[in-house]
């Protein structure tokens, strides 16, 4: 029997809250930038005229704020704000349900839409046997801030998704995310569930055939 694949989004789902922002934030209080706050602003007033690329965002802000940071600096802040993920900071349901996942001895991927400055670390502390995300470039061992990787999100988590497939032909796959562009791969597997989505999200989702949670404060229900 082929081993089934079980997808797990990041923010919103595991996590409670984005990890992109507060991941900046803290880097800036160990390395303050003079004028951050206007251009954060700054950044966000392009992205509201230029077409709401998240993508362009996400490089602008790290290039911004970050860029020319050094491996091993980055690497210490990471640690910190990884193991500063506590309890209070994830969902338990997907605790349980990473957990359900790797007694079931199936495949645990994380495919996120946040940065590989810190989501492989993540998924290394929670036991994910593969992180896929938004690559980071970097340049002489300095951060550059360039995407390498296209944003992974929307129609990009399709792409993923059907990658692994192709990987793991015949493999059975779960998959879960908590937003309206999530819904896009959901969609396209066989254990698909929406979890601590919005309404518009939920009611899509239930329309659709998918299956919808709170994991904020319940226990998993594991598509089986």
């Amino acid at each position: 029997m082929s081993r089934s694949i079980a997808v797990f989004d990041l923010d919103g789902t595991i996590t409670r809250r984005d990890t992109f922002l507060p991941y900046l934030r803290g880097w800036l209080r160990r390395h303050p930038r003079r004028g951050w706050p206007w251009i954060a602003l700054a950044a966000l007033g392009r992205y509201i005229t230029g077409g709401r690329d998240r993508g362009r965002l996400k490089s602008e802000l790290i290039s911004r704020l970050m860029s020319g940071a050094s491996q091993p600096d980055v690497a210490a802040w990471t640690r910190d704000f990884v193991a500063g993920l506590d309890a209070g900071e994830l969902c338990a349901g997907a605790l349980e349900a990473i957990e359900r996942h790797r007694q079931r001895g199936d495949r645990l991927v994380l495919l996120s839409a946040s940065v590989d400055l810190y989501v492989p670390a993540i998924g290394s502390q929670l036991g994910f046997d593969e992180t896929i995300c938004t690559g980071i470039a970097w340049r002489d061992g300095r951060l550059d801030g360039a995407l390498t990787t296209p944003n992974r999100r929307g129609g990009e988590k399709l792409r993923c998704v059907e990658m692994l497939r192709a990987r793991y032909p015949g493999s059975a796959f779960a998959a879960y995310g908590n937003s309206g562009s999530d819904l896009v791969h959901l969609k396209a597997v066989e254990r698909p569930m929406l979890v601590n989505g919005g309404r518009g999200a939920r009611h899509t989702a239930l329309r659709s055939g998918i299956q919808v949670a709170d994991w904020r404060n319940k226990s998993a229900v594991a598509p089986v």
